[in-house]
């Protein structure tokens, strides 16, 4: 990877180590030196969840050590056997718990949008009073 292709992901870095204030200083001084790069740092702090969340750091290190813990091996053949079946298992009932709430979501918006209908159906068919002027 060239250095300047990587300089986004080392500042990235950099600024992830040193926390949220980091962040914060230099959303301040892209506004300061030249308005746009602080407005892309402020929306990119607010897509990354960097804004609202604790510390960017303790984030990322408790990120990569659950991603690390869960692939390791336990060394115990059957336990790593049930442990792959129950992650897989548990990630089945998700997708099926998902796919209920967007039925959910569906069955609602198209409970709502009859209801509307019904609605419009009734204002049409009632007589309009037409006022005649004096």
């Amino acid at each position: 990877m060239s250095t300047v292709a990587a300089f986004p992901h080392q500042a990235e870095t950099w600024l992830d180590e040193r926390g949220k204030p980091a962040w914060i200083i230099a959303m301040v001084l892209g506004f300061i030196f030249f308005w746009p790069v602080g407005l892309a740092l402020l929306f990119y702090m607010i897509w990354s969840k960097r804004m609202f969340s604790g510390s960017c750091r303790q984030n990322r290190r408790m990120s990569r050590h659950h991603k690390r813990h869960a692939m390791q091996s336990s060394g115990n053949s059957a336990f790593d056997a049930y442990k792959a079946d129950t992650l897989s298992r548990l990630e089945e009932e998700q997708g099926k718990f998902e796919d209920f709430l967007q039925r959910l979501r569906e069955s609602k918006d198209k409970s709502e949008f009859d209801d509307f209908m019904d609605e419009r159906a009734k204002k049409v068919d009632e007589p309009i009073e037409v006022k005649e002027p004096k």
